[in-house]
């Protein structure tokens, strides 16, 4: 909840340039639901990508509030969040609500960012395989193989987020390789391969490097360190950076 319409379009603006030659990563920002539109137009023709934050599953409805997949589409969107862990605690979003979503944004052709990830409290009492488990089951439920391909997991440990507090790379990748062997339980070992899964969890320029040292380590989820250009930008450079 970060950024006015001005803002983030100027945002985006000053983005561009900056990362115009990125061709080793994907490049995504996700402003707040009034910004989409503006944001969308300050990205057109560049290779900077739009993201809802979350979405509705059905394509229409008496849901006060809610934003559906079409909508996100008018806006300009290409990808969506789904299921991020505060859209889990603050608002009790379940498994099952990031099925729906998951099946509504794929339907529309949207590209959902799927997030997964444990609570203090889970991690410490030795929960974190158990919880990835779930969440993986019943948020990726019913999905077809061609489907699966079209998604993206971020796994956000809760208890490092906005706290400064971080995975150590060798704990991110740990839980990466569970749930990558998740993937390959469920849809084969190919598409296992070719998921990209992001860490997101306090991620910052000076830690980065480590994580993305990590080769189960796809790509970032930014938080915080996204709100600066500079430390975004940094981010995104990180190989050219370090």
């Amino acid at each position: 909840m970060y950024k006015t319409i001005a803002e983030a379009s100027a945002f985006v603006r000053d983005l561009r340039p900056l990362v115009d030659k990125v061709e080793h990563c994907e490049v995504v920002v996700a402003p707040p639901f009034t910004a989409l539109r503006a944001a969308a137009d300050a990205a057109r023709g560049s290779n900077v990508g739009i993201a809802g934050q979350d979405v509705h599953w059905d394509a229409e409805g008496a849901h006060t509030g809610d934003i559906s997949a079409r909508m996100l589409l008018d806006a300009g969107c290409t990808h969506v969040i789904i299921g991020h862990s505060e859209r889990r605690h603050d608002h009790g979003e379940t498994d099952e609500d990031v099925n729906r979503k998951l099946k509504a944004a794929l339907a529309a052709g949207l590209l959902p960012i799927v997030c997964v990830g444990e609570t203090l409290a889970e991690r410490e009492s030795g929960r974190t395989e158990a919880v990835l488990e779930r969440q993986f089951t019943r948020g990726l439920a019913g999905l077809t193989g061609p489907e699966f391909s079209r998604i993206i997991l971020a796994y956000e440990p809760v208890w490092a987020i906005g706290t400064g507090r971080t995975a150590t790379p060798e704990m991110a990748a740990q839980s990466h390789r569970q749930l990558r062997d998740l993937a390959s339980q469920r849809f084969g070992d190919v598409a296992a391969d070719q998921l990209r899964i992001l860490y997101g969890g306090s991620v910052k320029p000076d830690n980065i490097g480590g994580l993305m040292a990590e080769p189960e380590i796809d790509g970032a989820l930014v938080g915080g360190a996204s709100l600066k250009l500079e430390s975004f930008v940094s981010l995104v450079n990180y190989p050219r950076a370090t």
